[in-house]
């Protein structure tokens, strides 16, 4: 992450062509489209939220991590821990977002939530949920898929 704004200058030199000098402002672009994505990804992640509560799920954790890994949300139902993937797209989606969550994606999160049970020391079977959430003019368009995946064996 960026300190400040000073930090961005040696980026967006002026360069000198044929006797002109032009400035690149390709980085900006670059920032504000990500910062675009996050935004989406928050409030995507705040309607799952939102969603699991009135569905009577109990959120324990929220982006919860664990050195290089996340977890987007930890919650418990009917005595079982429910480790949720959230997937948030706009319309113009190229990758359906539960496609997203490949083989790579699925070990990480096994691995998170594995050092998440011992760390808190829990004896509660562990389900791995997805929500997906697909951004339209009338807003989010959600699908919890239960059981999405298995921890895979080693």
């Amino acid at each position: 992450m960026l300190a400040s704004i000073s930090d961005l200058l040696p980026y967006c030199a002026n360069v000198q062509v044929k006797g002109q000098i032009k400035k690149k402002n390709s980085i900006f672009v670059q920032i504000n489209e990500m910062a675009e994505q996050n935004d989406l990804g928050r409030d995507g992640e705040a309607k799952a939220r939102d969603y699991l509560i009135r569905q009577g799920y109990t959120i324990l954790h929220t982006n919860w991590r664990w050195h290089h890994y996340e977890l987007d949300i930890v919650a418990t139902k009917d005595e079982e821990l429910i480790v949720v993937e959230v997937k948030t797209r706009s319309e113009d989606y190229l990758l359906s977002p539960e496609e997203a969550v490949d083989n790579k994606k699925i070990r990480r999160i096994v691995a998170a939530a594995d050092a998440y049970v011992r760390y808190f020391n829990l004896e509660l079977p562990v389900r791995f949920d997805i929500i997906t959430l697909i951004k339209g003019k009338e807003g989010f368009r959600i699908e919890h898929i239960d059981d999405a995946f298995y921890a895979p064996c080693r």
